[in-house]
């Protein structure tokens, strides 16, 4: 209402007291005369609600305001012109819903939208290309009832959706699918559905062509390398300038031996999701052997190798590729750690899991490399590597070895003063074993 709204009712109210004043002169009833005044003040009031009412309720958007006077004009004019706004603003809304649907609709990604408990609100056509969603069949339903993968079922009750979850199409399977889900608004859900068939079909070229090189790259080397062991065992009959060049030659021969190794043990590992002989490793003895090769590795340089393992829990998983890995850690720290360092190899259990470290006293990592360690090739120090011998492939088979027994990698390092290398295992990964294992 305007600013002079006060005035008007103050006229209203002098109106009808003078109205009651003069008709009870007349009828000398001054009770009666208030009564049927405020009465007739009261219908009139109401008739005015009753045709606002019916005009909020009837209104075209085009149709006119009302004839009303006074206050009633007022209000009808106020009423129209929020009414304008809010049309106006629910236009753009709308505009703007539209645009999205469309630009969502001509994505290839499938994009759904669910709600807190995970029922389907809404999908792009996309979706029901990939998922099979059909509407209105499917609105209102769980997805997990949809997509009836163990996996995705098991990905979605976690809540955990740092990384994107690959499965086949629940109505293709030659269709391999990348889910991604993100928690928005009120915990409500958005799941973006890629198809990566063509990069899952690249990425198995190249792991095939990486395997089936290295297979056939082996024969060759290991005649090459017999060769030179057989002339080396005879150096008296050796030329002496042919020598080093000799040892050299078989120096790289073990380690592009060593390569092939690593490259075939990956492909063996990308091969299946889990390992075969999963069986409970007694991983405190497992390390005592492990802290003996690395005993003989370190040598002269007389590393302190320290073991802490607890004898009465067992990993559940393949003993030959839990070797591989912590080996991989601990032969890193002698490597890497100058004579005389301090190693500490550790194997515990709390309410969080399982955990194994290798803490060194070594020469560091700078923050920068720490997420790259885990890719192939991936070297901090080109020339450091390639003195130590290291092929790059180390830390890549630890990080497949430990997914395939779902666990994961966390590194602290400071350079300088060393770094540790932590592998952590969930509780159902964990055997509890009663009768403790003596070791040195």
């Amino acid at each position: 209402m305007n600013s002079n709204w006060r005035s008007v009712l103050f006229r209203h109210m002098a109106l009808l007291v003078g109205t009651s004043l003069l008709l009870g002169l007349f009828t000398k009833a001054w009770g009666w005369s208030v009564a049927l005044c405020l009465a007739a003040y009261l219908a009139w009031l109401l008739t005015g609600l009753l045709r606002l009412r019916h005009w909020l309720e009837h209104a075209e958007p085009d149709d006119e305001v009302p004839h009303a006077s006074g206050l009633w004009e007022e209000l009808y004019d106020r009423i129209h012109y929020q009414k304008r706004r809010s049309r106006q603003a629910r236009d753009r809304l709308q505009a703007v819903i539209n645009r999205a649907q469309k630009s969502t609709a001509a994505l290839k990604d499938a994009v759904v939208m669910l709600d807190r408990d995970g029922n389907l609100e809404w999908w792009n056509p996309a979706a029901r290309t990939l998922l099979g969603l059909t509407a209105p069949q499917d609105t209102g339903q769980a997805v997990t009832n949809l997509i009836r993968h163990p996996r995705f079922k098991d990905y979605f009750d976690r809540q955990n959706f740092h990384d994107p979850l690959e499965l086949p199409s629940p109505i293709n399977p030659q269709l391999q699918l990348q889910f991604f889900i993100t928690l928005y608004g009120q915990s409500e859900h958005l799941m973006v559905v890629r198809d990566v068939t063509r990069l899952q079909l690249l990425e198995q070229m190249r792991k095939d062509f990486v395997a089936n090189v290295s297979h056939e790259l082996r024969t060759p080397l290991t005649v090459i390398t017999g060769y030179l062991e057989t002339l080396l065992d005879n150096v008296d009959q050796i030329n002496p300038r042919w020598l080093r060049p000799m040892q050299q030659m078989q120096q790289q021969a073990g380690r592009m031996q060593n390569l092939l190794n690593d490259l075939l043990m990956l492909a063996r590992l990308e091969a299946t999701e889990y390992p075969s002989d999963n069986q409970p490793v007694a991983v405190d003895l497992l390390l005592l052997s492990i802290r003996a090769d690395a005993q003989a590795l370190s040598g002269e340089r007389q590393h302190r190798i320290s073991l802490e393992a607890d004898p009465h829990l067992k990993l559940k998983g393949s003993e030959s590729e839990l070797r591989s890995a912590f080996s991989n850690l601990v032969f890193n720290a002698v490597k890497y750690t100058p004579d005389e360092g301090e190693i500490q190899i550790r194997w515990w259990g709390n309410e969080q899991g399982g955990h194994l470290s290798v803490q060194d006293s070594g020469i560091g990592i700078e923050p920068r490399h720490i997420s790259r360690l885990t890719e192939r090739f991936y070297r901090v120090d080109a020339s450091r590597a390639s003195d130590t011998g290291g092929t790059g492939l180390g830390l890549a088979i630890v990080k497949h070895v430990l997914l395939r027994h779902h666990g994961r990698l966390d590194v602290i390092s400071t350079v300088g003063q060393g770094s540790t290398f932590t592998c952590h295992f969930p509780h159902n990964q964990l055997v509890q074993r009663n009768a403790p294992n003596s070791r040195d």
